[in-house]
């Protein structure tokens, strides 16, 4: 019974990929007519999807290594919708659904094509991330444009604020079109699966013991051993830092100035974490980690305090500091489920990817948030505990966001191992 099975596996796989180059012809010469009708962005973009269409089928020489044809269309129909009808709003909202179909087809190819192995609740919240970083990337790259060659994508004729909240609801398209994407993955990850249990071409199999690639072993510490700083000086560090927040909290009690107030008291409280973290869940932190986190509202702290105002590129290095912070979250996280369970595995090599995606995904969500709690404030007539500064505070805020992921991607091989298999130990317990 396996070898009927297995060629009707291969005849549907022969009829998936002749759908499917079909269909990325079509996107190919929808390109090359958007390039021809000065529609750039439509360009670029369309020649995006087909370099992630075509990548399985560079990597592997097999014209077969396609995504499912259907997954295609769903990128297909924004494009030609882009041909016929141009800038017009539909199109905008359009645009998202490419991202999230793009995403969607990113998604499919990791875990059919590579080592990368998924259960389904980290595949759908993956094509979440995926969409909401893809839509940020994009944004970014657009602003970089205008930036570099004098084009007019962001702004467009539009006041900064007015181009800011043009953004941030374009993120919020974004955000439903990954959960919809999420919902239509759903669809797909099952056949998927079965597709790569009858042809493997995953060119490196899962090792037997996955701390083998993790680390296993003490960990160095994070300043101790870089800098020769010993834990006390770091822990002494961290509690003049939490003094300075405390003070800094009653200064915005006497001056009555509830943004002091507000983050100095947030600021001061997940300086505790640590402890919370500790004492109740037995997940001991390096000083030099919890440095590293107290560092980060510190400075946030400050810079609602004045320094923002006063210092131009202060906001930039919190961002920078707190993105390094949600990096380095994600990869003991992720480190720890791909420890705790056989379902998922995820090679050091596409940590890094990952770490991107999720810190991208955390900044589109966080503009989000800030837009939403400034909106709220100026609708009610109080001052906002965080602020929105126009379109380039915000797209700088994401450029630096990805600084910060780079920074603990790097890092974080070396320096979070030992948390994530402390975490993976607390999942197993």
């Amino acid at each position: 019974m396996a070898e009927p099975q297995l060629d009707e596996t291969l005849d549907s796989t022969q009829r998936n990929a002749v759908l499917a180059w079909l269909v990325t012809v079509i996107l190919a010469a929808l390109a090359v007519n958007h390039g021809l009708a000065d529609s750039y962005r439509w360009f670029a973009f369309t020649w995006f999807a087909v370099a992630i269409v075509l990548l399985p089928v560079a990597a592997f020489r097999d014209p077969l290594a396609m995504p499912p044809w259907e997954l295609l269309v769903l990128v297909l129909l924004p494009v030609a919708d882009a041909t016929v009808l141009g800038e017009s709003p539909l199109t905008m909202i359009a645009v998202y659904i490419a991202v999230a179909a793009v995403a969607l087809v990113a998604i499919v190819e990791v875990d059919r094509f590579t080592a990368v192995r998924m259960n389904y609740p980290f595949a759908i919240v993956l094509v979440v991330l995926t969409t909401l970083a893809v839509a940020g990337a994009w944004n970014v790259a657009q602003w970089l444009s205008d930036a570099t060659f004098g084009t007019n994508y962001i702004l467009d004729g539009r006041s900064q604020d007015a181009a800011n909240y043009a953004l941030m609801v374009d993120f919020a398209y974004a955000a439903l079109a990954g959960l919809l994407a999420g919902a239509v993955f759903s669809r797909y990850f099952q056949s998927a699966r079965e597709y790569a249990d009858e042809i493997d071409r995953t060119p490196t199999q899962e090792p037997q013991d996955k701390t083998a690639n993790s680390g296993t072993g003490a960990v160095p510490s994070l300043i101790r051993d870089r800098l020769d700083v010993p834990d006390r000086t770091v822990r002494l560090l961290s509690r003049v830092m939490q003094v300075a927040l405390a003070v800094l909290l009653l200064y915005g009690l006497v001056t009555r100035d509830p943004t002091t107030v507000t983050n100095s008291a947030i600021a001061l409280g997940i300086t505790f974490l640590p402890a919370i973290l500790e004492d109740d869940y037995r997940l001991p932190l390096e000083p030099g980690l919890v440095f590293w986190l107290t560092a980060a509202v510190f400075l946030h702290a400050l810079g609602s305090a004045g320094l923002y105002g006063v210092i131009g590129q202060w906001d930039s290095v919190t961002h920078t500091v707190s993105a390094s912070i949600v990096a380095a979250a994600g990869y003991a996280v992720v480190r720890a489920i791909d420890l705790h369970t056989d379902e998922i595995y995820v090679p050091s090599r596409m940590l890094f990817a990952f770490i991107l995606v999720f810190v991208l995904a955390f900044g589109v969500v966080w503009e989000l948030a800030e837009f939403a709690i400034d909106w709220s404030a100026q609708q009610l007539g109080m001052t906002a505990i965080v602020a929105q500064h126009g379109i380039n505070d915000t797209i700088v805020d994401l450029v630096y966001d990805v600084v910060g992921a780079i920074v603990a991607a790097v890092w974080g091989s070396f320096y979070l191992t030992d948390l994530s298999q402390r975490i993976a130990g607390r999942l197993e317990g």
